[in-house]
């Protein structure tokens, strides 16, 4: 990931990047069905570490397993690299936490960007106060060996109906989390903070009145010849708008 991405992605929306991602022919990249804990979510942008879940069986799943230093929900955990994002592929059972505050302080004390589960996180109203972005179903009290088996890390996985890669890159926001395939990150970073620009010039144009017809989408000559006068004088509001090098 070139070094502008983290920082373009970190200034853009999920609604904008969906977009981005449609006009590339990505339909499924917004994870269904999951939410950021805090209502006061900032942005979360990191390379995706991934974490697969079975449902549990009670001959494996005893209270004990988590004495086995090579369990994989733990390893994941003590493993998953500084400006990565943790995602939990929980199969979109929310019945029994996928994890818990202490875990999730762990994760936040080691430098990982995020967390993501299909399913849900016990102690949510701690998490809620941490300074990691955190995104879940729902809260889920109940311990995570009730329903969940953790089998593998770093593995291809679904995660909120999407199909996350090892890689790929994580973008979330208030509103819900992005997968953007790794090998196009950079260039839809790119476009996307481009889009975010004009975006941010049709709200002026809108709150002061114009209509939408030529604004947005953008045909009419003279509009377009506004936007790029204003896009000049408000350049140092923007400036990562400079398209990076190779």
């Amino acid at each position: 990931m070139h070094p502008l991405t983290r920082q373009r992605l970190s200034r853009v929306s999920t609604a904008t990047l969906t977009t981005v991602l449609f006009k590339k022919g990505l339909n499924n990249t917004f994870l269904q069905n999951v939410w950021p804990v805090s209502a006061k979510a900032t942005s979360m942008v990191g390379i995706a570490y991934t974490l697969r879940y079975i449902p549990a069986r009670e001959d494996l799943d005893s209270i004990d397993a988590f004495n086995d230093r090579s369990h994989p929900q733990r390893v994941a955990v003590e493993q998953c690299p500084p400006g990565h994002v943790l995602v939990m592929d929980s199969r979109g059972d929310a019945s029994a936490a996928s994890a818990g505050n202490l875990l999730l302080t762990r994760l936040m004390r080691r430098g990982v960007a995020g967390v993501v589960t299909d399913g849900g996180f016990r102690d949510s109203p701690e998490i809620a106060g941490m300074d990691i972005p955190a995104y879940h179903q729902r809260p889920s009290a109940p311990t995570n060996l009730i329903r969940h088996h953790a089998v593998d890390i770093g593995l291809p996985i679904a995660c909120g109906g999407v199909a996350i890669y090892p890689g790929d890159v994580i973008m979330g926001d208030a509103e819900g989390v992005v997968c953007i395939p790794r090998a196009i990150a950079d260039e839809v970073a790119q476009v996307a903070y481009q889009q975010t620009i004009y975006e941010d010039w049709v709200a002026v144009r809108i709150d002061a009145g114009d209509s939408l017809l030529g604004t947005y989408p953008l045909t009419d000559n003279d509009a377009a010849a506004a936007f790029e006068l204003w896009k000049a004088e408000h350049q140092s509001q923007y400036p990562l708008a400079k398209a990076q090098s190779s």
